[in-house]
């Protein structure tokens, strides 16, 4: 087969054109910091990479549910602490009220100093965080306390005692409120029937009594008593720092698997600068060596010296 002077210069240009192509790609791996700028470069890494992707961005949804978990748990922490608070004070003002020493009058006085704090235990039951009522179940756009300081009820409100939960791991996910329906309803009712004591001159032995764990009251038996109620707050509590740790556990999770999905993704796409700066200068060496090659095969014509 005859070679042409035509051949050998199409045949130079071609891998001339091939030399700048591949320069061109280690530069832009040297700008971008990727081995792929395209899903054509390289399909398999651009699909495990887009894999990656997705699993970063489940991670971060996750991290900002664990962040709502905790808004949630530190406001329901926090509003339990009050009530046993309140409840604390509460047994204060029954222990003077018990003293056979005080008058009627006094005991009006802490009924009052007692009623104050009763509105103030429902109103921790409204408690919200943002737009959504904590401890009414998944009734969050509704108070657990109506206008009228009684718990919401009937077929609209049978979700009180159910538990709202939220995803915090691949097909994992957890309760982040306590239900408050049952325990702000046995408050009330102590309240009430604390009220009805002092309203209708009970002994001070009466009195006492709702100190217990229950005491009867205008004729209603097995009220809880205030050692009761406490006890049921510190449960209640217990169950929400258990929560809090659950909640820590998860954080901790989803950072280590950030930190590993993270570097993966790096080592699947992530430009090695040192062995992409040894490829860029020995391509550039080979394409001296041709262009110096590619002018001695390439004759001069006339045209070269009518220049």
């Amino acid at each position: 087969m005859r070679v042409t002077q035509s051949m050998l210069s199409s045949n130079m240009l071609r891998n001339l054109n091939n030399s700048y192509n591949k320069m061109a790609k280690y530069q832009e791996q040297l700008n971008s910091g990727s081995i792929i700028n395209r899903p054509s470069d390289d399909p398999v890494v651009a699909v495990k990479g887009m894999g990656y992707r997705i699993d970063l961005d489940k991670n971060a949804q996750y991290q900002r549910n664990m962040r709502e978990a905790n808004t949630w748990l530190d406001s329901t922490d926090e509003a339990l602490d009050q009530v046993g608070t309140s409840l604390i004070r509460v047994k204060e003002l029954i222990v003077q009220a018990a003293n056979d020493t005080i008058t009627t009058e006094d005991r009006q006085k802490i009924n009052q100093e007692i009623s104050q704090i009763n509105q103030h235990i429902q109103d921790l039951g409204n408690t919200k965080v943002g737009e959504n009522y904590i401890f009414s179940g998944t009734h969050t756009s509704s108070p657990l306390f109506d206008e009228n300081g009684e718990i919401q009820n009937g077929p609209n409100f049978t979700g009180l005692g159910k538990e709202i939960e939220i995803n915090v791991f691949d097909g994992i996910s957890m309760p982040i409120n306590v239900t408050g329906a049952e325990l702000f309803g046995e408050v009330k009712t102590f309240m009430n029937g604390l009220d009805t004591l002092l309203n209708n001159g009970a002994t001070s032995e009466e009195i006492g009594n709702a100190l217990g764990v229950d005491f009867t009251a205008g004729g209603t038996a097995n009220i809880p008593g205030l050692d009761s109620l406490n006890e049921k707050v510190l449960v209640k509590r217990a169950e929400v720092g258990a929560k809090q740790n659950r909640v820590e556990l998860m954080e901790s999770r989803l950072q280590m698997q950030e930190v590993n999905v993270t570097k993966q993704m790096s080592e699947n796409e992530d430009t090695d600068y040192a062995k992409t700066i040894t490829e860029m200068v020995t391509a550039e060496s080979i394409h001296q060596a041709a262009l110096s090659v590619g002018a001695k095969i390439i004759q001069q014509t006339l045209v070269d010296f009518i220049r």
